[in-house]
C-alpha cells in the first residue's frame, strides 16, 4: 500500500491497529506520520490521546503500556514512534502487534532499513496491520514525480524549468516540494513556471547549469562547454563534477539507444527513451553528431574519468582539469 493510499483511507475513517513504515525514502515516511500526528484527531482531542516516542529514548514496555491504554473522551488514540531504527529490543513488540487494541493507532516510523520479509515479525505486522515498504525514487522518476506536484499546487511548469529544478536539486523529494510551495509563494497571481522563475528564487543559473552543459556536449558546442565548466569551477556547489558524469554518462546511455530504435523518428524514440517528446530532438541531435563508434567512446571516457574523480589513476587533477580534459577527449 502507498503513503497516498493509507492517507485517503484515513481520510474516510478507515484504520488498521497498526501501520509499520519502513524503508530508504523517508519523504513518505515523513507524510504519513505528519498526517497521523495532525489530522488523525481533533485539536481537542489530541490533549488526551495523542503519544509520540522517539526509538532512541524509548523502552518497549513504555511504548506497549501507551498502546494498551484506552482512549479518553474519543474513539480512538494515536500513538506515534518515531526514528524506531534506534530502538533498542523493538522485537520486543511482536506480543502487543500480535494482539493490538482495536482503539489505537500505532504508527512505526522505522527509516533506512528494512524487517526481514521472512520473520515471524514481518508476518504478524502484515497479518494485524499494514506494512509500507519505501524504495528511493530512481532518477527517471524524478521529472513526473515533481511535475505532478506542481500540478498539485494548481501551477504549469516549462519542460526545461522542470529540467532545471530536478537537476539542481536530484533525488531529494523533500526539498524539491520545498521549492515548489516556495515558487509558489514567490509566483502570487501567476500560475507558470518557468526558468526564469526557476534561476531567481532557487538560483540555478539558467544559462550555466548542469543541463546547459549537457546540451553543449550534445552539440559538439566545445567552446560553450569549456565556458560552462569555467562557471562551475568559479561556483563548485552550482556543478560538482559528482552531479555532472551522471547526468552525462545518464545523457549519452540514451543516445546510445537511438542506433537501435527503428523507425528513428521523434515520438518512436521519444518512446523508447522514456523521456519527454520536448527534450527527445536534443538526443537526436547528439545521435548526429556522434556516430555509434563515438558514443561508445565518449561511455568509456566517462567511466573512466569518474575513476579518476575519486582518485583512482590520477595524481590530483582539479575537477574543472578533469572536465576540460574529458570535454577536449570526448568531440575530438
Amino acid at each position: 500500500m502507498s503513503a497516498e493510499k493509507i492517507i485517503g483511507e484515513w481520510k474516510k475513517g478507515v484504520y488498521k491497529p497498526v501501520y509499520w513504515l519502513e524503508g530508504d525514502e523517508p519523504f513518505f515516511i515523513d507524510k504519513v506520520v505528519n498526517f497521523a500526528e495532525h489530522h488523525i484527531l481533533s485539536e481537542s482531542e489530541s490533549g488526551f490521546n495523542l503519544t509520540v516516542f522517539y526509538g532512541k529514548d524509548a523502552e518497549w514496555a513504555n511504548v506497549v503500556n501507551a498502546c494498551m491504554r484506552y482512549p479518553m473522551f474519543a474513539e480512538r488514540q494515536v500513538v506515534l514512534l518515531k526514528e524506531a531504527q534506534q530502538m533498542r529490543e523493538i522485537e520486543k513488540l511482536e506480543n502487543y502487534i500480535e494482539n493490538p487494541l482495536p482503539s489505537t493507532i500505532f504508527v512505526v516510523s522505522y527509516k533506512e532499513k528494512k524487517v526481514d520479509g521472512r520473520s515471524k515479525f514481518s508476518k504478524v505486522i502484515k497479518q494485524n496491520g499494514e506494512m509500507l515498504t519505501t524504495k528511493k525514487m530512481y532518477d527517471n522518476q524524478l521529472p513526473e514525480w515533481a511535475g505532478q506536484m506542481v500540478q498539485q499546487h494548481g501551477l504549469t511548469i516549462t519542460p526545461k524549468a522542470l529540467a532545471l529544478l530536478v537537476d539542481h536539486i536530484g533525488n531529494d523529494l523533500s526539498r524539491i516540494q520545498n521549492e515548489i510551495e516556495k515558487l509558489a509563494v514567490n509566483l502570487g497571481a501567476r500560475k507558470g513556471i518557468t526558468e526564469d522563475d526557476i534561476e531567481k528564487y532557487i538560483g540555478v543559473s539558467k544559462e550555466f547549469n548542469v543541463f546547459e552543459l549537457q546540451g553543449a556536449f550534445g552539440q559538439k558546442d566545445l567552446a560553450k562547454a569549456i565556458r560552462i565548466i569555467r562557471y562551475f569551477e568559479a561556483n563548485p556547489k552550482a556543478g560538482p563534477i559528482q552531479m555532472i558524469l551522471p547526468a552525462l554518462y545518464n545523457f549519452f546511455s540514451k543516445v546510445y539507444m537511438i542506433y537501435n530504435v527503428s523507425p528513428a523518428d521523434e515520438k518512436s524514440v521519444a518512446s523508447a527513451l522514456g523521456v519527454n517528446p520536448y527534450f527527445v530532438k536534443d538526443y537526436m541531435g547528439a545521435a548526429r553528431k556522434y556516430d555509434y563508434s563515438g558514443v561508445e567512446k565518449i561511455l568509456l571516457l566517462l567511466h573512466q574519468y569518474n575513476l579518476r574523480s575519486v582518485g583512482v589513476h590520477d595524481g590530483g587533477t582539479s575537477d574543472a582539469g578533469l572536465m576540460k580534459e574529458m570535454a577536449v577527449k570526448m568531440m575530438a
